[in-house]
């Protein structure tokens, strides 16, 4: 075995010993059952671990991670994680996260197509097309970083379309729906909204293509106000 994943073993027995000098019964209750409260769609990148960004322990946040974090209806894989989540788990939350600078994103954005991730992204690539005159009027790193607000803005109406959302809805089952971005030149997060907690209020938000023109209202308890580098920007000033 390479040194370097005998080091990664090495790390494992250090983290547990740690784990359990700190919390002697902290094994046996993970052991027993997991009862996070927490769904976590997040991108794939390797900076953002949902764990380590929320200091959250083991347990706590339930993890479905790909590349853009892209809700599919047809995908089995985010489908079987939903609804495990929320009608075995309970889940009263979930958050759909991207990150500025997304990989993923830019690639939506590239001249060459035909890979397997460039299928995958498609639904990006759909609403770049529909607004390409929007986009292609703002700076490489705009564009990127607008694409990935409104990304998740557009992920989190996916995810409440669908029908296991929908059916937990239904039943009155306590589930509550948030699009959330990273920087990661901060290691902070901003609530991009929407929040949605029925069918009501799902049903009752502007759609997506109306979005694209406006500006994302930040909280104004986080993080100073971004510049190009951050990537809010308002898309509605580049038509000007």
């Amino acid at each position: 075995m390479a040194r370097t994943l005998e080091q990664l073993l090495d790390r494992n027995v250090a983290w547990a010993r740690a784990k359990t000098t700190a919390d002697p019964s902290f094994f046996s209750r993970m052991a027993l059952q997991q009862t996070p409260k927490y769904l976590w769609v997040g991108c794939s990148d390797s900076r953002v671990t949902a764990n380590d960004v929320l200091e959250l322990d083991p347990g706590q946040v339930f993890v479905h991670r790909n590349i853009a974090n892209v809700v599919h209806t047809s995908d089995l894989n985010i489908l079987s994680v939903i609804e495990f989540a929320v009608e075995h788990l309970k889940v009263e939350h979930i958050i759909v996260c991207g990150h500025y600078g997304c990989g993923g994103i830019e690639r939506v954005f590239a001249k060459e197509r035909g890979e397997l991730f460039d299928h995958w992204l498609q639904p990006v690539s759909m609403l770049y097309r529909k607004h390409r005159t929007i986009f292609d009027a703002l700076s490489p790193v705009q564009r990127i970083n607008r694409m990935c607000e409104v990304n998740i803005e557009m992920q989190v109406r996916r995810l409440a379309a669908t029908p296991i959302v929908e059916n937990a809805w239904l039943r009155g089952q306590e589930l509550h729906l948030h699009g959330w971005i990273y920087r990661m030149d901060s290691g902070l997060l901003r609530d991009l909204g929407p929040h949605l907690s029925s069918i009501t209020e799902r049903d009752l938000l502007p759609s997506i293509d109306e979005r694209i023109y406006e500006p994302v209202n930040f909280a104004a308890t986080q993080i100073s106000p971004v510049n190009e580098h951050d990537g809010c920007c308002c898309v509605a000033q580049a038509q000007n």
